[in-house]
This record gives structure tokens, C-alpha cells and sequence, in this order.
């Protein structure tokens, strides 16, 4: 019976030792579990997975605008940040990012990234007394009138015909103006490209800021110069029998 007792408690001590139970060996102890990909909510990580490719590491541009600029941040509200981020804009280069509209996130993450955008980056008083054009156009705008406005505001950097000039490229490049939406020409043009050295809506001539109309009219202008099909035109079809 001594005997029987003492292989007992030994086999206790060993078991206990080798962490049979919760701490079995090769289990996983519980803060090396994973999350499942729709339960992360950490700000940095789903901004780093799904936005900073094109806006950008901490949010300073890339392909896309500046996520971090506070004039940015001042002129498109959560409501509408939310939308673009959940929908995209179709026909653009930005996808839907929720999965009601076919993307990866959910709505609680969707909230997550824009709350995020919006506590590390927004700078509420930098804008202060500062009256911004409306994010959104009153209307269509006037391409003939923009043709002056762009003269006046855009051509000394983007030069007369908007084809580029020294210090900026082409604005009218085909394949850019199919990639881009008119509310995304319109933003531009009113928060500039600060990072790209471009400036916004107040720098373009010095003392004498753009209208509200004046955004409108250009990027009526800018629409304009938009072709009906993007890239090279496919050439004329031969008449029967013509030569090639």
C-alpha cells in the first residue's frame, strides 16, 4: 500500500509539473491565441492591412491623399469618411472595404478606422476661422468658366494646356482622370497635395484664396478633359477589301 501510495503522489508531482490540465504540452497558453480577422479592432493594425498601401504609412500619402491632413480632416466629416471607406467610389482606384458592399471588414472595424483617423491625426483649431469651400459641390459648376479659373489658380504649375509644366505633371492625363472621381478632383483641389508639395485652395495665389465657385468651375473644366473611354483609343476599323 506504501508502495501504491508513493507511485501516486509521484505520478501527481510529475503530472503537475508538466503542466497537465490547462498547461498541457503544446498547448497554447492563453495570451498566445490569435483573434479571428473580423475581431481585431486595433487601429493600428487594420489601418496598416487595408490603407496605408495607398494613403500611406501613419497616414502621409502615397498613391492616395494624406489621411493626416488636418484641412482634410476638417472639410470631410466621419459620416462621409465612413461611407467612402465602406462603399469605395466606384469606377475608381478606391474598393468598398465593408462586407455588405463585397469587402473584408466589419461594420465595428469600419468605426475603428475612421474613429482612429480621426483621434491620432485631426487638429480641430489648425482650421480655426478658416472658411472652407463645401466638401460636396452646390453644383455642376461651369467648365468655360473653369478654363479662366485654371489659368489663373493651376497653370503656372501644371502648365497652359495642363499637360505639366516645371514643377507639376499632367492634370489632364487620360488614365488619371479615369482613375479619379470628380468629388476626389474636388478635394484635391481644396486641400492641395500637401505632401506632393501641391498647394490647397488658399496658396495657389498668394492673398486670394478660391471660391467656392471657383472649385466647382475647375473641376467642371478638369471633367471635361475626361476621355469617354480611358486608354488608347482602338484605331478605326478598315473599310472591305482596303489595304493594310
Amino acid at each position: 500500500m506504501r508502495r501504491k501510495a508513493g507511485l501516486a503522489a509521484a505520478l501527481t508531482v510529475v503530472a503537475s509539473g508538466c503542466g497537465i490540465g490547462d498547461r498541457a504540452p503544446g498547448r497554447p497558453s492563453p495570451d498566445s491565441q490569435v483573434a479571428r480577422p473580423d475581431k481585431v479592432t486595433s487601429f493600428a493594425v487594420l489601418y496598416g492591412a487595408n490603407c496605408a498601401g495607398c494613403h500611406g504609412a501613419g497616414g502621409k500619402g502615397r498613391a492616395a491623399i494624406a489621411l493626416r491632413d488636418p484641412l482634410y480632416l476638417t472639410l470631410a466629416d466621419d459620416a462621409t469618411i465612413r461611407r467612402v471607406v465602406s462603399q469605395g467610389v466606384p469606377g475608381t482606384a478606391m474598393p468598398p472595404f465593408a462586407r455588405s458592399a463585397g469587402g473584408m471588414l466589419t461594420d465595428e472595424q469600419i468605426v475603428a478606422i475612421v474613429a482612429g483617423i480621426r483621434a491620432q491625426w485631426a487638429r480641430p483649431d489648425a482650421l480655426r476661422g478658416v472658411e472652407l469651400p463645401p466638401y460636396a459641390a452646390r453644383d455642376k459648376g461651369d467648365a468655360e468658366r473653369g478654363s479662366s479659373v485654371y489659368a489663373a489658380y493651376c497653370s503656372s504649375c501644371h502648365g497652359a494646356n495642363g499637360r505639366g509644366g516645371e514643377r507639376a505633371s499632367s492634370i489632364v492625363d487620360g488614365s488619371f482622370l479615369a482613375l479619379v472621381s470628380n468629388q476626389s478632383l474636388r478635394t484635391t483641389v481644396i486641400a492641395g497635395r500637401p505632401e506632393l508639395g501641391a498647394p490647397d485652395f488658399r496658396a495657389n495665389v498668394p492673398g486670394k484664396p478660391m471660391s467656392p465657385d471657383d472649385v466647382s468651375d475647375v473641376v467642371a473644366w478638369l471633367a471635361a478633359q475626361r476621355p469617354e473611354v480611358a486608354g488608347q483609343p482602338y484605331p478605326a476599323p478598315r473599310a472591305v477589301g482596303e489595304r493594310r
